[in-house]
């Protein structure tokens, strides 16, 4: 419980931090669990680019999870 309540903060403080990085005419902003926020190109949002990066994350992020989940799973056996 307590290992829980620590990596909710850890969750929370990382949320509240930004990385810019912008590389040739593309600007990315994600905060620092993995949420992109901002997608531009050109100076130009683009939305789906966005949405599409952010459902990529996520999909890694549940997969490791379940990967992490089988691993922990069979060293408790």
């Amino acid at each position: 419980n307590a290992m829980r309540k620590q990596a909710a903060q850890i969750q929370a403080a990382l949320e509240t931090e930004e990385f810019e990085v912008i590389q040739g005419n593309v600007r990315l902003v994600i905060t620092g669990n993995q949420n992109v926020k901002v997608v531009e190109i050109d100076g130009v949002p683009n939305e789906a680019l966005l949405q599409a990066i952010n459902d990529a994350i996520k999909t890694s992020q549940k997969a490791a999870a379940e990967k992490l989940a089988e691993i922990s799973k069979n060293f408790q056996q």
